[in-house]
């Protein structure tokens, strides 16, 4: 497996697209996107990224290649799409799906389920799609053109939507003959505090995810010119940030854990840093403290980590005075929760003791074989990718259900070798290895975006900037195959490898042992080995798979043809064939 295609969610074949955008193909790359991840735009800008930490760019310098980041290239930069979608049979096949919820969940099995002739009705309380893409993600990160773009994109294949329109009995939607229905709502209910001072002090405290959804629909436009923001998610920062567009002088975001422990991202919260929104780490809420009925601040308690033998963290009090930080308004990000009081308990869906659904985490089918849950509202809140995965397999089991298929039975993933020799020096990827840093996204003006809630605050690689990103990419899914037959032991690879990754020695029958003997050391344990079959003078080839830069020095030097690059191609199975 690809590093980074593993770590996605959804198995998005990051190398293939980076190498499209590299040659100029921004269509194409989109669309390899678009297979996968369904929204190269979206999440061109506001993915959290789990392939970055796993690219191994990152394994031999600092930083890992942009690769969420190139997405976007590949989305700003496309021509028109609409002939690549889907075509709809005319004819449906007589099955009916509800969608409860028009998030990236629903919209992802929506799309993989419309070109195999189903009826499909999407149901959501807002008056468009996208779900808490759209009430959740501010405008100066995610455009509301890009954001309807995409939604539009899966909404046009001939899906029946029914906006501003409320569940309130599930009961009620399977009593209408559906024959499943994919619950894709979200968790929906922010998390309170109950502390001192919260009920007298209620008009001017506001649940953080509530609170950016009345800003993304202007029922809200102006807040205090002080302000605090309780938690270190990603919610968090975005709450801070539209704090700063929308009246707030003096921002402050209090967090319970170490700065470095926060759940935002990384770069989420330099981009607070960058917008003078100072981050005060290891503060507690103690109370609100209201006077003559009006707000006037907190007070928190001083705390410091310390942790036990199996490192778990337990926040002390530093035994300091309280420290109390003035506020005209509260904006409350600690946490998110699923709610599900319109879920009757007598349809036959089981609830854990968290009051959660019972969900398969394979199939994702509840204990009702009709029910399906995917996205934040099966396991709790995640993130885009993660929901657009859970629409994938979703899909996958509706579609086999309907068709009277065991669901168990999982379709394979597609893999294949491909040779990309093309001549004794020449290959079918640029396989010349760049040592360019990681480049830096350019940002509009502070002074402008800082005015503007809509107005976009990363402005995204130009093209030149995106190509010699691109060329960061080290094609990992090109893999070094090595044919013990053909091998004639001349050492010439081991001399041209410019990471010493290749030797020649004595098999050992343990791997540290044999760790120990390579030409340079392979420290990292959780990447295997490629240990070739005895060779006649008896070594074996050792390959440090961790530092391999997969430039096909060796398969150029070697004069036997022992050594060959191929391609591994691996694509997950979806309910249908999309592009």
């Amino acid at each position: 497996m690809v590093d980074c295609q593993y770590a996605c969610p959804a198995h998005t074949p990051v190398p293939e697209y980076i190498r499209l955008i590299a040659e100029g193909k921004y269509t194409e790359a989109y669309m390899v996107n678009w297979e996968s991840n369904v929204f190269p735009g979206i999440l061109g800008r506001t993915c959290d990224r789990p392939c970055e930490p796993a690219c191994r760019r990152g394994r031999v310098e600092k930083e890992p290649v942009a690769i969420c980041r190139l997405k976007r290239v590949a989305a700003d930069n496309k021509d028109d799409v609409k002939g690549f979608m889907p075509k709809i049979p005319t004819t449906k096949n007589g099955k009916k799906i509800a969608f409860i919820g028009a998030g990236p969940a629903s919209l992802t099995a929506a799309r993989d389920l419309a070109p195999l002739g189903y009826e499909l009705h999407i149901y959501d309380e807002q008056k468009a799609g996208g779900g808490f893409m759209r009430s959740q993600i501010p405008s100066f990160r995610l455009p509301e053109t890009v954001l309807d773009e995409e939604v539009n994109y899966i909404l046009d294949l001939g899906i029946v939507t029914q906006f501003n329109t409320r569940i309130d009995s599930l009961k009620s939607l399977l009593d209408k003959g559906y024959d499943a229905i994919f619950v894709g709502c979200g968790a929906p209910r922010g998390r309170d505090l109950d502390i001192p001072g919260r009920k007298e002090a209620a008009k001017n405290i506001h649940i953080g995810i509530d609170w950016l959804a009345s800003v993304a629909f202007e029922h809200i436009s102006k807040i205090g010119k002080r302000v605090i923001v309780l938690g270190g998610g990603n919610t968090a920062m975005d709450c801070c940030r539209t704090a700063r567009r929308l009246g707030g002088k003096e921002v402050k975001v209090l967090v319970r854990s170490p700065f470095a422990e926060m759940k935002a991202s990384p770069w989420e919260k330099e981009d607070a840093a960058h917008e003078d929104i100072p981050i005060i780490d290891n503060h507690v809420p103690k109370a609100f403290i209201v006077e003559k009925g009006k707000l006037k601040g907190m007070t928190f308690d001083k705390v410091k980590p310390e942790y036990d033998e199996a490192g778990k963290r337990k926040l002390v009090s530093t035994g300091e005075p309280e420290v109390f930080i003035e506020a005209d308004d509260v904006l409350i990000a600690v946490g998110q929760e699923n709610a599900y009081p319109w879920i009757e308990r007598s349809i036959g869906i089981e609830f854990d003791k968290w009051d959660m659904p019972v969900v398969n985490a394979t199939t994702f089918q509840s204990t009702n074989p009709k029910v399906f849950f995917g996205g934040d509202a099966a396991f709790g809140p995640k993130n885009v990718i993660t929901a657009v995965a859970h629409g994938h397999y979703a899909a996958v089991s509706i579609n086999l259900m309907c068709k009277g298929e065991d669901i168990n039975n999982r379709p394979s993933p597609y893999t294949n070798l491909i040779n990309t020799k093309m001549g004794i020096h020449e290959w079918a990827y640029d396989s010349q290895v760049t040592t360019d840093v990681r480049y830096k996204v350019p940002h509009a003006e502070k002074k402008m975006t800082l005015k503007d809630r809509k107005r976009e605050v990363e402005l995204g690689f130009d093209l030149p900037t995106g190509f010699k990103e691109a060329e960061r990419c080290l094609n990992c899914d090109v893999q070094t195959i090595f044919t013990e037959s053909k091998c004639i032991e001349c050492d010439a690879c081991v001399d041209i490898c410019p990471t010493s990754c290749i030797t020649f020695t004595a098999n050992e029958d343990n791997e540290n042992d044999l760790r120990k003997h390579l030409k340079a050391p392979a420290t990292n344990k959780s990447q295997d080995l490629y240990v070739s079959d005895v060779l006649p003078t008896k070594r074996v080839m050792v390959k440090d798979e961790d530092v391999c830069l997969h430039c096909g020095l060796c398969a150029e030097r070697c004069p036997t043809a022992a050594w060959d690059m191929q391609k591994y191609i691996y694509n997950t199975t979806k309910a249908s064939k999309v592009w």
